[in-house]
């Protein structure tokens, strides 16, 4: 993992986790799959990482998506997780130690269920940061 992207999502983290509402609603807000949670959750997958650099610096473009599971009957409450998700990173982020975050975007959402699994729901964004 870069640099970039572990600072980014440390970011992603500590502002979902100041969301009083959002936190109130899952069970916690991990930065990778936990060993063991009771739903709701939040979990970030790793992202790719990719070269944003120019002339004059060092660049990163990143790919980070954030899944929310739940186990219940239906999908409402997973789509108010997803949506207090959203409502929370509108702003984007703060520029994490090192690196001036240069566009925080918001790409799509979807969700998915098998008939064996809980829902997921997938909340997917790119940034683009350069190294201070």
């Amino acid at each position: 993992m870069s640099g970039a992207l572990e600072a980014v999502q440390q970011q992603l983290v500590a502002r979902l986790s100041g969301h009083a509402e959002l936190t109130g609603l899952v069970s916690g807000i991990y930065d990778g799959p936990p060993p063991r949670a009771d739903f709701p959750y939040i979990a970030l997958a790793t992202g790719a990482s990719l070269d944003w650099s120019h002339k004059g610096g060092v660049g990163r473009e990143l790919s980070l998506a954030l899944t929310a599971y739940d186990d219940g009957e239906t999908a409402a409450r997973l789509h108010r997780v997803m949506a207090l998700v959203e409502e929370t990173l509108e702003s984007g982020l703060d520029d994490p130690l090192g690196w001036q975050i240069v566009t925080f975007d918001f790409r799509r959402t979807r969700i998915l269920r098998s008939a064996v699994s809980p829902w997921s729901g997938l909340v997917e964004y790119r940034a683009r940061v350069l190294r201070e």
